[in-house]
């Protein structure tokens, strides 16, 4: 039996219309990380994450 995570919603939306959003802007996210200036600014945020973490690691 698969468990499905709980959802955490403090807002005043229901959670239907968050969903329903989400469906939405879902192909449009999905399209611009599978073109090649989505995937070049994933890894830039990349970098710059790992470069965070390697600063907080030497502090």
């Amino acid at each position: 039996m698969s468990r499905r995570k709980k959802l955490i919603n403090r807002t005043d939306i229901p959670q239907y219309q968050i969903e329903a959003i989400a469906r939405c802007i879902m192909p449009d996210i999905l399209a611009f990380y599978e073109s090649e200036e989505g995937q070049r600014e994933f890894a830039e945020w990349k970098e710059r994450r790992e470069a965070e973490k390697r600063e907080a690691k030497t502090k």
